[in-house]
């Protein structure tokens, strides 16, 4: 239970905690906040199937991502589900910065297995620090409805986090991929750091 409710000290490791700020600016703004979080749902399961499409021939991650893939695509539905609850439409679609950034320390002309070890930690990374905000919006946001959903998807995002790590040790030693999850848990502060504050923005 300590893992589901407390996520960030236990298993996310991540560097930099969100600014509180967020909260107060995502409360005021629900509506574009569940706007981008059906995009990024709808990313995730592009990812995923991207990574199926590039690493035919991983087994284990063929199966993974597929399951994931499906998650994801049920994920978005159920965003797009609380939109309508509110009387809101889908909208556009925006670029997401954070992961822009994030994706730009994959490392390119490397060994094929060392750039799928970076696609799966940097998609753990955008997994961790959705789940982190979750949490926060579960916490913190008066919607009883919106508590409900998010504390479900923390716990899910969560796991995504490990599953993604797990792989990653499938196809790389496991001190290597530890040693680069903790140079991308630095970086991806520094991009946390450095990104404004948007009303519009899950990430």
């Amino acid at each position: 239970m300590e893992e589901a409710t407390n996520p960030g000290k236990t298993i996310l490791k991540l560097k930099l905690p969100t600014d509180p700020r967020w909260v107060n600016i995502a409360e005021k703004n629900i509506q574009e906040i569940l706007i981008d979080h059906a995009y990024c749902e709808q990313k995730a399961a592009t990812s995923a199937i991207s990574l199926i499409v590039k690493y035919p021939d991983k087994s284990k991650l063929v199966d993974e991502m597929t399951a994931l893939v499906a998650e994801e695509w049920g994920h978005f539905e159920r965003v797009l589900e609380e939109l309508k609850k509110r009387g809101y439409e889908l909208g556009r679609n925006r670029p997401d910065e954070y992961v822009v950034e994030l994706s730009k320390h994959i490392r390119k002309g490397d060994k094929r297995e060392r750039q799928l070890m970076d696609h799966l930690l940097v998609n753990a990374l955008i997994e961790a620090r959705s789940c982190e905000r979750f949490k926060l919006l579960w916490k913190n946001i008066p919607d009883e409805g919106l508590q409900k959903f998010y504390y479900e998807l923390m716990a899910s995002e969560a796991g995504h986090y490990v599953s993604f790590v797990k792989l990653a040790k499938e196809y790389m030693p496991a001190e290597v991929v530890d040693a680069r999850l903790q140079e991308l848990l630095k970086i991806e502060a520094e991009i946390i750091q450095n990104l404004e504050h948007r009303p519009d923005r899950m990430h």
